[in-house]
Order: C-alpha cells, then sequence, then structure tokens
C-alpha cells in the first residue's frame, strides 16, 4: 500500500530548505495535493522568498513559511515547540538542506586541500542539520500514525560505489548522514511502528548546489527541481516501515553504502 493511501488524515509536512531548487518543487507539488493539509516551509530566509510568496497566495494557509537556521539548536527547540502548539503529528519531514561548495565547506580534489575549517562546515550542514531537525520534531512523530522522514543524500555519499575519490568532506558527510538516518530509522521504528525513514539519491539537479559542476553531465542526466522533486515524492510513496532506513535513488534502485 502506497504512503498517501496509508494515511487516515489529511497529511501535515514539513520541509526544509524549502525556499528554493529541490525544496520548493516539493513544496509545490505537494500543496497541489487534496491529501496534504499543510506545509510548513523552512529555510534560512523563507519570509523573503518571492516564490515561497507566491505559493502563498495561491494557497493561503495551507503554506506556512518559518525563518530557521536548521544549524540552530534553540531555533529547532522553539519551532518543535511552535508546531506541538497547532498540530499533534507531522506524516511527513523532508530535509533537502546541503552544501557542496560554499564558505569554507569546498568539493576537495586531494589530501593536501582539506582543513578543519572545511570538513566542520560541510559536516554541519550535510550531517548535523538533518539530524538535528528529526531530533527536535521526534515528539511529532512518535505514535503509531504513518510517518516518513526522507533527507538528501548523495550516490557520491556511497562508500561501496566510491571508485573516483575526491570531494573528501561532501561524501563522508553524506556518509555519515547516512548511519544517522539508518540508526534513527531503528529507534523511531519502536516508537512508532508505521514510520519509514529513507535517504534519497535525487540526481545530479539544476540547482545552486551543482552549478559549478554540470559542465560535464549530459544533458539528460541534469534534472530539473520539478523532475528530482516528482521523482523523489515516488519513493516517499512507494516505500513504507518495511524499507525504513534504507537507501535509493531517483529511479527506484536501492544503493550500496
Amino acid at each position: 500500500m502506497e504512503y498517501w493511501q496509508r494515511l487516515e488524515h489529511p497529511a501535515n509536512v514539513l520541509v526544509c530548505g524549502a525556499s528554493r531548487g529541490i525544496g520548493l518543487a516539493l513544496s509545490e507539488q505537494l500543496l497541489a495535493r487534496a491529501d496534504v493539509a499543510r506545509v510548513w516551509a523552512v529555510a534560512r530566509h523563507a519570509s523573503q522568498s518571492a516564490d515561497l510568496a507566491a505559493l502563498a497566495e495561491r494557497h493561503g494557509d495551507r503554506l506556512q513559511r518559518l525563518d530557521l537556521d536548521c544549524c540552530d539548536e534553540a531555533a529547532l527547540a522553539a519551532l518543535a515547540q511552535r508546531l506541538r502548539a497547532v498540530t499533534p503529528q507531522l506524516h511527513l519531514l523532508l530535509c533537502t538542506v546541503g552544501v557542496l561548495q560554499e564558505g569554507a565547506a569546498k568539493a576537495e580534489k586531494s589530501l593536501t586541500q582539506l582543513d578543519l575549517q572545511g570538513l566542520l562546515a560541510t559536516f554541519q550542514r550535510n550531517s548535523c542539520a538533518p539530524i538535528l531537525l528529526l531530533k527536535h520534531l521526534l515528539p511529532l512523530l512518535r505514535g503509531r500514525h504513518p510517518c516518513t522522514v526522507a533527507a538528501l543524500s548523495a550516490r557520491v555519499g556511497s562508500i561501496g560505489d566510491n571508485r573516483l575519490g575526491g570531494w573528501y568532506s561532501y561524501r563522508a558527510s553524506k556518509a555519515a548522514l547516512n548511519q544517522l538516518l539508518h540508526t534513527a530509522s531503528i529507534e523511531l521504528s519502536r516508537l512508532n511502528p508505521n514510520s519509514c525513514v529513507l535517504s534519497l539519491h535525487p540526481g545530479t539537479t539544476d540547482t545552486a548546489l551543482s552549478k559549478p559542476f554540470q559542465a560535464n553531465v549530459p544533458a539528460e542526466q541534469l534534472f530539473t527541481p520539478h523532475f528530482a522533486a516528482e521523482r523523489l515524492l515516488a519513493q516517499v510513496a512507494r516505500h513504507g516501515p518495511e524499507q525504513t532506513g534504507s537507501f535509493w535513488a531517483w529511479d527506484g534502485q536501492p544503493i550500496a553504502w
């Protein structure tokens, strides 16, 4: 049975990283569904996003825009408190937050390019932020209601599939994210037997994250955010508690750890 068919009530959804790229496309597609009650669109500058403002004009109170840095634990605690005041449950938690090359974070090609500041910046965004978000929203996921938690990983985070090397901190941070999500899936399954936690690879998508690295990507392998979001939601739909703690590509193929 598909995820949407398992719901007894329209879904309460939170999308973190919702102001652009895949997160924005996910928010738009979710709001188009009659079986979604409300989408909380979370981003550092959600209230300043013209695209989210346009969605709010079309969907009214079904879209709630929240400014939040998901690396700020005090802000995450306040978010959890705010949500618990208006809803007892979250049915779908999607995290698209990530960094490849921005500020201190770098796509290192060799060991000589590694430094502690870059490693920490990459791990903070790619590994720590998603799991801290899950930590603080855990009370809304407990129970027996169907709920799915999914975060964007990457095929290059697969240790078994790594044959090219390079991108040290990005690869390692995504591998760490996979382990964190897998571990959380075990705990969450005890707290909610109808839960599912997924690591999802969206494919190479035309976003700010991949922009500097698109030159050698064939046109047919560079996805639009709309297509990536569509395929990611298809993975959410087809996977349930039996597949919790697993790692999937956009096309439904499993990825080796």
